[in-house]
């Protein structure tokens, strides 16, 4: 049974099942389930991954098969314009195959859905599957353990809108010529996203090499305590509060890191502020978890400067167990595909094992440590210290030894204050980005929208209406299996002649 959305339609379309308007829709195998190896060069293998932008992306085809494999696995064979329609792990990437895609074959994760195209226009296929209007079909059915997939009976009972086939092509060029106008416009507001990034990176690099404050430097020459003032009264604070486990850091090697300004020092995270990682507190102990204190993860940073909430929280119990990080601590994340990212919390809570924050000592302005960890500099110097292994580590012990540049506690609120000045201003114009960007899918939307409801282009009264294009698809699928039919059974009266000897 479909969950297609109904509604009424213009007289001359109707209302078609994808197993009916379709010659074949199968799905694709495995090689090696059949002995066959992947090789470096060959016959294209895609898999869901390999499917991009409504295409299949060649570049990114890793796996390849022999000639031999080919032939073999007749059932997952590409043809030119066949539907590509992903139906296990990521569902619904659709695609286009093209002449210049072939010879390829595809794996069991993917259905391939082929028509008559000499009445059933393969864009207009592919542009209704990526359409809202099929989206009710299909996300009622995602099922599996481990990974969700739908069966090719669920892409055969897909109901789509069908009109005249010659304003399915009308459909597909309107939308065709008002997407690139869209686009255009989302690429320019992309740039502009990306502007912003490389304007914010380029302020933290000009803050941390003392340009923002030079003249403010020289005002005050005479009004401020020199940073190696400073550092000697954090470290002796440090050694009062870690008493015997309280050991003097290596020395920072200057050489190797940029010249900073008069009155500034190259000193060690640990020595900046305290370092504590986190830690889970047992999943089996449900009295440790609750919505009292945050427990933050990597995927909570995501708001760096203004992280304040968490997906999952801790009750007083868990916390306990858990490793207390006060509000204004710096988290930064030191394993994994997103190290580096930080946060800046606002909240006091705890973190996991992912993580080592930072709890700036007094002497140093949190804001401003957080700024220095999100810097280029120190960025790059996680990475450069982190473990060249699949999976990128940097430890507390390694994290402890990272420099950052640590100038006057006075000129630390400067530099903060002209950091968030040039930063607000990049926000704002961020979310003016991002509201045109949404205002753009919107837009995709309504034209999808009216497309499906023959609003897009005006209706001709010289076309053959769908329902009798649907009578003819329904002729020729009865005449191919009418075919199909005498030919077996001619194949099956030969062997039965050879077999009697007549």
């Amino acid at each position: 049974m479909s969950h297609t959305i109904r509604y009424n339609l213009p007289e001359s379309w109707v209302w078609a099942n994808i197993g009916i308007v379709s010659d074949v829709i199968t799905k694709g195998s495995t090689p090696t389930s059949y002995g066959f190896r992947y090789i470096k060069r060959g016959i294209n293998f895609v898999k869901v991954e390999n499917i991009l932008n409504g295409r299949i992306a060649r570049n990114s085809i890793i796996e390849f098969i022999t000639n031999e494999a080919h032939k073999f696995l007749k059932r997952s064979q590409l043809a030119e314009n066949d539907v590509l329609f992903s139906i296990a792990g990521t569902i619904r990437r659709i695609a286009i195959v093209n002449q210049d895609d072939l010879p390829a074959n595809i794996n069991q994760a993917i259905a391939v859905i082929r028509c008559p195209w000499d009445l059933i226009c393969p864009q207009y296929l592919k542009t209704v599957f990526e359409s809202p209007i099929t989206s009710p079909s299909i996300s009622k059915k995602p099922r599996g353990v481990g990974m969700d997939n739908i069966s090719l009976e669920d892409i055969k009972n897909i109901v789509i809108p069908l009109p005249p086939l010659n304003e399915q092509k009308r459909i597909v060029a309107r939308i065709e010529e008002l997407f690139t106008k869209l686009e255009a416009g989302v690429e320019a507001l992309k740039k502009v996203k990306a502007q912003l990034k490389r304007y914010r990176q380029a302020v933290l690099k000009y803050a941390f090499e003392g340009k923002f404050t030079g003249e403010w430097r020289k005002s005050n020459k005479d009004k401020i305590e020199p940073a190696s003032v400073l550092l000697e009264r954090i470290k002796g604070e440090r050694k009062k509060k870690l008493r015997k486990k309280y050991k003097e850091l290596p020395p920072v090697d200057k050489e190797s890191l940029p010249e900073l300004p008069e009155g500034w020092v190259w000193e060690r995270v640990a020595n900046v502020g305290e370092v504590i990682t986190g830690t889970t507190p047992s999943k089996s102990k449900s009295e440790y978890y609750g919505k009292n204190f945050p427990f933050y993860k990597p995927t909570d940073l995501n708001d760096g400067y203004y992280t304040r909430k968490s997906e999952d929280g801790l009750s007083k119990k868990g916390l306990e167990k858990a490793r207390l990080l006060p509000a204004k601590s710096i988290l930064v994340t030191c394993i994994g595909a997103t190290i580096g990212k930080t946060g800046f919390i606002r909240v006091s809570g705890a973190s996991n094992q992912q993580i080592n924050a930072i709890v700036p000592q007094r002497q140093n302005l949190p804001e401003y440590v957080y700024f220095a960890c999100i810097s280029p500099q120190f960025q790059k110097s996680i990475i450069d210290n982190a473990s060249a292994t699949t999976l990128p580590i940097l430890n507390k012990s390694k994290f402890e030894l990272l420099s950052l540049p640590l100038p006057p506690i006075e000129e630390q609120r400067k530099i903060v204050e002209e950091i968030d000045r040039r930063f607000s201003v990049a926000d704002e114009a961020e979310k003016v980005v991002e509201q045109s960007l949404r205002q753009a899918e919107r837009l995709r939307q309504s034209i999808l929208k009216k497309a499906f409801e023959g609003k897009l282009v005006p209706q001709d009264p010289n076309d053959e209406p769908a329902e009798k294009l649907l009578e003819r698809i329904r002729a020729e699928k009865a005449a191919r299996e009418g075919n199909k039919k005498k030919r077996a059974w001619s194949l099956e009266r030969a062997k039965n002649h050879y077999e009697n000897g007549q």
